[in-house]
C-alpha cells in the first residue's frame, strides 16, 4: 500500500463511526488522489482553489470547495461539487443561487462561521449567524446542510476546546430547524479534539498526504 493510503486507513480505524472523512488534496497530483479513491471510492476530496479543483475534476470523484469562493468563480464549480464548505455572505448565496439555477441544481452548503473573530479568515460572526439563516430561508436552490469553522491556530487545548464547543452549540440549536447533518470543524492539527467536542466531519490533508510540496 503506498503511504496516502497507509495513513488514511489508520485514520479511519481510529476516527468514531459516523464522522466523515474529506481529505484535503490541496497541491497533491490527480495520480495520489486517483490511487486514494481506487481504494476508498465514496471518499470526498476537499480543494482550497477553484482553479486547482477545475483542473483536477474527474466526474467519478467527490468534491467539495473547502477554501474561499469568490462569487466570480461560482460558475466554475457548481457542477462539479457536492458541497460548498464555505458560504458566508449573502452576496455569495445570490451567486450561488443563479449559478445553481441556470443548471436546474440545488447546491447543498455549510454555513462557515469565523469563530474566533479572525480578520484575515473568512466566515461571517457567530452572533450573525441566526440572522444569516433566515435570510437563506428565501433561496430556493441554497441549501444549507450544515456549519463548518476553521479553528485558530494555538497550541491551548483548552482555548481550542472553547472554541469547538461553541460551534456545537450553534450546531444542536439550528440543526432540527434547518436539517443540519454536518458539523465540519477540525484538520490535521486539531481534529482529534474537534472530534471529541461533537464534529462529525474533519478535513485532513498533511495527516494523509504527508507535508505539501509547493510547485
Amino acid at each position: 500500500m503506498t503511504d496516502e493510503i497507509t495513513a488514511f486507513k489508520k485514520i479511519k480505524d481510529n476516527v468514531p463511526d459516523g464522522v466523515t472523512i474529506v481529505a484535503a488534496s490541496k497541491t497533491q497530483s490527480i495520480d495520489r488522489i486517483l490511487n486514494l479513491a481506487s481504494v476508498y471510492p465514496d471518499l470526498i476530496f476537499g480543494e482550497n482553489r477553484v482553479q486547482e479543483l477545475v483542473d483536477k475534476y474527474t466526474p467519478s470523484l467527490r468534491w467539495h470547495l473547502i477554501g474561499q469562493l469568490q462569487t466570480n468563480k461560482v460558475k466554475y464549480i457548481i457542477d462539479k461539487v457536492e458541497c460548498i464548505q464555505s458560504l458566508d455572505r449573502m452576496p455569495l448565496a445570490l451567486e450561488i443561487e443563479k449559478c445553481a439555477a441556470k443548471k436546474g441544481i440545488v447546491m447543498p452548503c455549510l454555513i462557515e462561521v469565523n469563530i474566533a473573530g479572525e480578520e484575515a479568515k473568512g466566515g461571517l460572526k457567530i452572533e450573525n449567524l441566526g440572522e444569516f439563516l433566515k435570510q437563506l430561508q428565501s433561496l430556493e436552490r441554497v441549501k444549507p446542510i450544515g456549519l463548518m469553522t476553521v479553528a485558530p491556530i494555538s497550541n491551548d487545548e483548552g482555548y481550542l476546546k472553547e472554541c469547538f464547543l461553541k460551534m456545537k452549540d450553534s450546531y444542536d440549536k439550528y440543526k432540527d430547524v434547518y436539517g443540519f447533518k454536518y458539523l465540519s470543524m477540525g484538520m490535521s492539527s486539531d481534529y482529534k479534539i474537534a472530534v471529541e467536542c461533537g464534529s462529525n466531519m474533519i478535513r485532513l490533508g498533511r495527516t494523509i498526504f504527508g507535508d505539501r510540496v509547493y510547485v
